[in-house]
Parts: structure tokens; sequence; C-alpha cells
């Protein structure tokens, strides 16, 4: 038997993927199949553009919302009163400086599912997370990105 990937994340992270898999299905499905509809009355769909984009259009949202359903059906909750509240983990905020004179940078770590570097939101699978997770405050840190080494040191954790 093949044991699904389990998906850990916040309370909020999985509300939120709870509400764009409601978007999808209850919006987004209905748009598609409208266009569906529209295209299909512009007569040979061999030579209909807008047929193919609707249909590419479909693939994806079905996809999407087949991905959706394995994440929140598959998706392990980190509380507050799991976290250690001495070291960065999963579900922990952390500010860090690169040394020597760089500036301070503050990511949340998620799960990979709600994962955002835009929002400061980054997946407990990224580069920086793995090497700053089970580490404490002043601890000096060597993280190696695609970009290249550089070292940090842990101001706060949260």
């Amino acid at each position: 038997m093949i044991t699904e990937k389990k998906f850990p994340m916040t309370a909020s992270g999985k509300e939120k993927l709870q509400e764009e898999l409601e978007f999808l299905k209850t919006v987004k499905r209905k748009e598609v199949v409208e266009r569906i509809k529209i295209a299909r009355s512009y007569g040979d769909l061999s030579e209909n553009s807008e047929y193919d984009s609707a249909k590419e259009d479909q693939a994806f949202v079905e996809g999407r919302i087949s991905t959706l359903e394995s994440m929140i059906r598959n998706a392990v909750i980190i509380t507050e009163d799991e976290l250690n509240t001495d070291e960065v983990q999963l579900g922990k905020t952390v500010t860090f400086k690169e040394l020597p004179d760089g500036d301070e940078e503050t990511y949340t770590i998620v799960g990979s599912a709600e994962a955002n570097p835009m929002e400061g939101l980054i997946s407990n699978d990224s580069p920086i997370a793995k090497a700053l997770i089970g580490r404490s405050k002043d601890d000096e840190v060597e993280i190696v990105t695609p970009g290249g080494k550089m070292s940090v040191v842990i101001l706060e954790i949260k």
C-alpha cells in the first residue's frame, strides 16, 4: 500500500487551502465549463483556439483541485503547544542577519503547501529553513543556497 505524503502546515494555512478549493469548485470550475460551452458554439473544434484554451484551463483547475484535496486530506496541523520556543522549527518566525553586516530578514517557516516567499513564508524544504531548523537564538549558521553560501546569526525566534 502506498502511503501518501504528509503536508505539515499551520491551521491558518489549511484554512487558506480550503478556501482556495471552495473557490475553484464553486466559481472557477463553472466559469471554465461556461467558456467551453461558448467555444463549442463557434463550430469546428479542430481549429478553435478558444476551445483549446478553455480545455487547458479546465485541466489546470481540475489538477489543482485534486492537489488541494490531497494536501487537505493529508494535512498535519502544527499547533502552538507542540512548538519548542527556544529553537527554530516549523511554525516559528525567525529573524536573522547576514554576516558580516547584512540586513535583517524575517521569515515564518511553514509547510510547502502554504509557502509564499513574497509574504515571508518559506517552506520547511527550502535551503534556508533546512539550515535554520533545530538552531537557537545567537547561533551562527551557514546556509547553502543556489546563489551560494551565506552566514547568518539568529537574532530572534517567535
